[in-house]
């Protein structure tokens, strides 16, 4: 994965970068396999794919033992962002609107490796890709709920990560245990992973999402939403 590909750096000043719709779109649709209609370069409220400001932090901030993300605001196209120290172990995505839209907690031993970085980014983003429907879908049919059909609510909460070292040649993840807590119309879904290089697991991690608008499962009105997202994904992998 090219990150470069995916970002526009700022015209004045080297430290800042925004996106395009068309970047934006390209890397949910043909990296992350995400195809929510909120990464559409028409999206009336669009919204940069919470996995390539995940990338971006780790390629500009470099990798720690133990990290933690999380997202405070949404992304639009347009805006000049800046991975900023804010404090002692920690980072903040800003805006030059002076808005927060990220927040990177880190701690341990450091590592500038980009072609591990790199890695692990990816894998991590191939493993996100498969929240839905593959993990959710049978998450949300084990616990009797399901988003809105006509108005699914999936916020990207979070991510962490403990490593148990850094000097690795390459990283990927595997899928371990994953888990929705159920209050009320919301959901919190925990989606862990182990780390995994040369084939000894060397940390572990977990994605948080936040599912607001729950009601009973219905088994056709989902069977109907997995359809429309795999026919979107076919008209855009056809394209």
């Amino acid at each position: 994965m090219q990150i470069q590909e995916f970002f526009t750096p700022g015209p004045e000043n080297a430290d800042q970068f925004s996106f395009t719709r068309e970047q934006a779109s390209r890397f949910a649709k043909f990296v992350a396999n995400d195809y929510n209609p909120i990464h559409d370069v028409d999206a009336k409220r669009f919204c940069v794919p919470g996995d390539l400001l995940f990338a971006i932090s780790l390629a500009k901030a470099g990798l720690s033992q133990s990290m933690k993300v999380d997202f405070t605001d949404m992304v639009t196209d347009g805006i000049q962002l800046s991975l900023q120290a804010a404090e002692a172990g920690q980072h903040q995505l800003t805006g030059d609107n002076d808005k927060c839209y990220l927040k990177l907690t880190y701690s341990g031993e450091h590592s500038e490796n980009a072609e591990l970085i790199s890695k692990l980014s990816e894998s991590y983003v191939a493993y996100s890709g498969l929240t839905f429907p593959h993990i959710l879908v049978p998450l949300m049919r084990e616990q009797n709920v399901m988003i809105n059909p006509a108005r699914p609510l999936v916020i990207y909460e979070g991510a962490e990560l403990e490593l148990e070292r850094l000097d690795l040649n390459d990283a990927e993840l595997v899928g371990a245990e994953s888990k929705l807590l159920v209050e009320g119309k919301r959901g919190t879904v925990t989606l862990g992973f182990d780390i995994v290089s040369n084939g000894t697991r060397v940390g572990h991690g977990e994605k948080r999402m936040v599912l607001s608008g729950l009601r009973e499962f219905d088994e056709q009105a989902m069977t109907d939403v997995v359809a429309y997202y795999k026919d979107r994904q076919t008209q855009f992998v056809d394209a």
